[in-house]
């Protein structure tokens, strides 16, 4: 069994899909982040930052517990402990990675940094924009990228379609304006959120 510590941000999302989509019995464990309980001493203690998500597998590698944070090191555990969503195909693998970090180190840290400033007190709107332009361009790239293939890194699902579909779930809710009239984002996203799996996992 694993304890899953996390709340409804893209992060928590993407940790949460990759336990459901890879068959991982787990047990959540909601962190309501407006009452700053993931700044408790019992959140930091699982992860010194006090961020989410935080898994906690009490059977992990040789039948010793594990505690692991960062939603992107969450995707490939739960993918290498359940043999799932991991290409064996060499270039397959690479794609796969390319688009795995273009998700979590680019997108996701930009949509942050865009979301705290919209609700900052005073935004400053030439930030705002800047951070906006950015996410679109990125969002275009995929939608020219996803015209040519079936999934992030070709015809098979893989972590890569979690961590993006997490960012672009939160995005497409939140700022709407962002991913539209992407035709081929749209038809991923589609494909991605009828998925059993997400649907289960993106319900905090």
């Amino acid at each position: 069994m694993i304890d899953l510590y996390a709340a409804g941000t893209s992060n928590g999302m993407r940790a949460r899909i990759a336990l459901e989509e890879c068959g991982l019995p787990y047990t959540l464990h909601p962190i309501a982040l407006d009452k700053g309980e993931h700044k408790t001493a019992a959140c930091r203690a699982l992860n010194p930052t006090g961020q989410i998500p935080v898994i906690v597998d009490r059977d992990g590698p040789g039948g010793k517990p594990l505690t692991l944070s960062q939603s992107t090191a969450i995707l490939i555990y739960c993918a290498e402990k359940s043999g799932k969503f991991m290409p064996r195909d060499a270039a397959t693998r690479a794609a796969m990675l390319q688009a795995l970090m273009n998700a979590s180190t680019d997108i996701t840290p930009i949509f942050g940094a865009y979301f705290g400033l919209v609700r900052a007190k005073e935004p400053h709107a030439p930030s705002v924009q800047l951070f906006k332009d950015r996410l679109k361009a990125f969002f275009k790239v995929w939608d020219t990228q996803l015209g040519a293939r079936k999934y992030c890194a070709g015809d098979e699902v893989t972590i890569a379609d979690f961590s993006l579909y997490a960012g672009y779930a939160r995005i497409k809710g939140a700022a709407p304006d962002i991913v539209e009239g992407l035709a081929n984002v749209a038809r991923w996203g589609e494909a991605m959120a009828a998925r059993p799996a997400i649907q289960r996992a993106t319900k905090f």
